[in-house]
């Protein structure tokens, strides 16, 4: 099956018994582990479709599933229950929803949606018509999902995230209990909603039906697991399941979503009896590399013990470098990577992280000035793009004419259409009127449009006439075609380049064929969606090479041959935001460790020694920096560079010392002469 286990990896898969949590360290071969386990519970004779395996991507799940497909003698792997805890939260919801007051025609918002959403409730309840100022809808769609994704308190989410809002609580407490209500009046759940009723209805009536589905439940990244996720993983479990979770606490860096790495230290607690394995041999990594990302980690003892090791024992040093400013730690990265190319080190191969995506702007210009093509992970995502949200949108409507954001979008396309027109249209079509078609009083002609808009009215109503029609009925590809044509009349008078604009929704057709279900392809794109546009990555080049840039939330679970870490200093690394907070630091901790981990030949980690007031004006005007605390103690284990060409510490040349050429004199001589 697996033939190159080693011996720690073989006892994870072969464990029967108990409840059993595997903490598997960077690079330590996690994926392939929980592939064998799942691999063995099918040749042990287990029906694939009562295996549940929860991870917190699709590329996770589909990636783990592959290597099982691949050694499995028939579609094993094609029955077992695999994908993001929210999309098979949606897939049960869909056949047991009824049971807990859903429709099983529900839409799913993503989290720009549910933001949208909150704003339009904001501000249908008045708080964005007030004289004094009022948290802006990012803010409060940020209150609300910290609250219910953290199960804490109004009260102490404010107090300890948002203390600048606390005197606005009740106000927060109006638009919320108004927020819900919205959406289920218009059919329509947000991501916090999915797990909320995924959770409630293993404590139901109906929890032993669903507990009674699978006999094995396997968790992938169980450190990044929020309180509702836990809660759902005992409630899926009878006392006879075989459970299994993985995950690696020293890679808990994703407290900013709720997560909480206590859902792994106390695994044991909450599944009496259970056992652990720790994998320590790291396939990734050389010594050098590991023996830093040891001893920055050996700085806190808030992990299960571990100690990295490999059997690549040769390698280099990693090195420390310092630069006299941030443009010289740019133009340094700038001239390490292509020289590392010129060693046959494709840029691909190599990777700058960061911790904030800001970081990198100085190091985004030097690139493009060399001509060093890149893409930058951790920025806007393809479905946050505006004009494909306006795409989604129609085919929202089309799933669930209830969808009070969507037709607020899509009528906001039209020519002439403001916010008041918009309110006027919703009342005319029944939109806030759960039991009226408002998709059906549409295409009959309901709805009086400006007339700059009738064109555009005209084309909506026949595309969504023949997209909703069922004979003959036609594919999700067909629809984004069909809905193209609309956007090709209305996306000129709302965006730049709209040719390019509408050329993405091909690609959104593209990804739609894969489908045969519109419900299916809305549900699935926004739980899993691209991350980025074909037009965000820049053109193409010749050599079809490129290099990495990425924030190191976006880094975890990738590698590279070569890693640069910039703005390794206080105040970035760790991020300030965190310098007085225990738990806080802790993370930035962990987080450092997870960047470190990435590089599996060379490791640079560069640390700017001055940062300009202003980085774009002209004046001199800097502060001074500190090396990372995460660094300065194991910088012995570092090879340090000074690049004397930016930092020059040179003594005065001989034949100058102590020369005097005048300059003063002159100087005095003209500011004497403004004033005499």
């Amino acid at each position: 099956m697996f033939d190159s286990l080693n011996a720690e990896q073989q006892a994870a898969v072969d464990h029967t018994g108990s409840p059993l949590l595997i903490v598997a360290g960077a690079g330590t071969g996690k994926t392939k582990t929980l592939a064998a386990r799942v691999c063995r519970i099918i040749e042990d004779g287990a029906d694939p479709s009562r295996i549940l395996l929860l991870t917190f991507t699709r590329r996770a799940a589909a990636e783990m599933l592959a290597r099982v497909a691949a050694v499995s003698t028939d579609r094993a792997a094609s029955r077992v229950w695999g994908g993001t805890f929210h999309s098979t939260a949606n897939r049960l919801l869909r056949n047991f929803g009824q049971s807990a007051g859903l429709s099983p025609g529900f839409t799913v918002l993503d989290q720009a949606d549910a933001t949208d959403l909150m704003g339009i409730v904001r501000t249908d309840e008045g708080f964005g018509e007030r004289g004094k100022r009022f948290p802006r809808k990012e803010t409060v769609a940020g209150i609300y999902s910290r609250m219910v994704s953290s199960q804490a308190k109004l009260a102490d989410v404010l107090e300890t995230d948002y203390p600048w809002c606390a005197d606005h609580s009740d106000d927060l407490k109006t638009i919320f209990t108004a927020y819900t209500a919205r959406k289920r009046t218009h059919q329509v759940l947000d991501y916090d909603d999915l797990l909320l009723f995924w959770r409630g209805l293993t404590a139901s009536t109906i929890g032993d039906a669903m507990r009674d589905l699978f006999d094995h439940v396997l968790i992938d990244e169980y450190q990044d697991t929020n309180p509702i996720q836990a809660d759902i993983v005992r409630g899926m479990c009878r006392p006879d399941t075989d459970l299994c979770a993985v995950g690696d606490d020293a890679q808990a860096i994703y407290g900013f979503r709720a997560a909480t790495v206590a859902n792994m230290w106390e695994f044991a607690d909450h599944f009496p009896g259970a056992t652990r394995v720790t994998l320590e041999q790291n396939y990734r990594s050389t010594m050098p590399i590991l023996a830093v990302a040891n001893a920055v980690l050996g700085q806190s003892d808030e992990h299960f013990a571990k100690e990295l090791w490999s059997s690549r024992p040769q390698g280099l040093t990693p090195i420390l470098r310092t630069h006299h400013d941030e443009s010289a730690q740019s133009g340094s990265v700038a001239t390490a990577v292509l020289d590392a190319r010129e060693r046959g080190m494709d840029l691909r191969e190599q990777a700058v992280l960061f911790r904030a995506g800001h970081h990198a702007d100085g190091l985004e210009l030097e690139l493009t000035r060399r001509d060093i093509p890149y893409v930058k992970y951790g920025g806007l995502k393809y479905l946050e793009s505006a004009h494909v949200k306006d795409l989604l949108a129609l085919l929202r409507i089309l799933d669930n004419p209830a969808d009070q954001l969507a037709w607020h979008r899509v009528l906001a396309t039209m020519e002439g259409v403001g916010p008041a027109t918009v309110r006027r249209l919703s009342d005319e079509l029944g939109i806030e009127r759960e039991d009226d078609d408002a998709l059906a009083r549409f295409i009959d002609g309901a709805g009086r449009t400006p007339s700059a808009a009738d064109e555009q009215a005209l084309e909506l109503r026949t595309a969504f006439a023949e997209c909703s029609a069922t004979e003959p009925a036609i594919t999700p590809a067909q629809q984004v075609d069909r809905l193209k044509q609309y956007c090709a009349l209305v996306f000129p008078n709302r965006y730049d380049d709209p040719a390019a604009r509408v050329a993405d929704i091909d690609q959104l057709a593209s990804t739609a064929a894969a489908y045969t279900t519109r419900s299916r392809f809305l549900t699935e794109l926004t739980l899993d969606p691209p991350s980025k546009t074909s037009d965000q990555a820049g053109p193409p080049h010749l050599d079809d090479d490129w290099l990495t840039l990425s924030t190191i939330h976006s880094a975890k679970g990738l590698e590279w041959r070569s890693v640069h870490l910039i703005h390794a200093a206080d105040g970035n690394m760790p991020s300030e935001m965190a310098l007085g907070d225990e738990h806080g630091l802790a993370e930035e901790l962990r987080l450092m460790y997870v960047a470190l981990t990435r590089a599996k030949d060379e490791l640079t980690v560069n640390f700017p020694l001055r940062f300009h007031v202003n980085r774009y004006a002209t004046d001199d005007r800097h502060v001074y920096a500190q090396l990372s605390r995460f660094v300065d103690p194991v910088r012995e284990l570092f090879d340090e560079e000074t690049d004397r060409r930016e930092i020059d510490l040179r003594e005065p040349d001989a034949a100058l010392a102590g020369a005097t050429v005048g300059v003063a004199d002159e100087v005095d001589t003209l500011l004497a002469s403004l004033w005499d």
